[in-house]
């Protein structure tokens, strides 16, 4: 009887560590690039980049819940300018490096490596990597248009 107990007790363990693995294995990344409290652009204010033209750290002073993430923004007017239409804000590609997603992957990003580029907003993981993305900018949003969103099924 306690052989029995003991096959059932390891044959359930095998079972549960096989299941966990499969549902993580079937995870997909995040469509929105957050940090570890939530924030999307790592705090930044979207807005700042169009309005402002430069990287604008955001507060919780001026907050907002949008599309599963937190946005955070420099100043009231740019939180309401994001709230009337925040597709026209948004970066690309959930906020994710635009560069690795032209490439067929996720990285995360700088939010000091920034384009704006026919009125979309651009983030890539640092500044030598923003120097790539910038230097065959139509070819690499072509590419990275066409990957996204399927890098999130392959993102882990």
């Amino acid at each position: 009887m306690k052989l029995l107990k003991t096959v059932v007790h390891v044959a359930l363990s095998a079972f549960l560590i096989a299941a966990v693995a499969e549902t993580c294995a079937l995870a997909k990344k995040d469509p929105i690039n957050k940090d570890v409290q939530g924030r999307a652009i790592k705090g930044y204010d979207p807005v700042a980049y169009f309005i402002q033209g430069k990287p604008t750290s955001g507060t919780k002073e001026f907050e907002f819940k949008w599309d599963g993430a937190v946005w955070q923004f420099s100043s009231a007017e740019n939180l309401n300018l994001f709230k009337a239409d925040p597709e026209k804000y948004v970066p690309q590609y959930g906020g994710y490096c635009a560069w690795a997603v032209a490439e067929g992957y996720t990285a995360d990003i700088d939010p000091n490596a920034w384009t704006v580029s026919q009125g979309k907003l651009y983030l890539n993981y640092n500044l030598d990597i923003r120097t790539k993305w910038q230097k065959d900018m139509a070819p690499n949003i072509e590419r990275a248009n066409k990957n996204w969103p399927g890098v999130l099924e392959k993102a882990k």
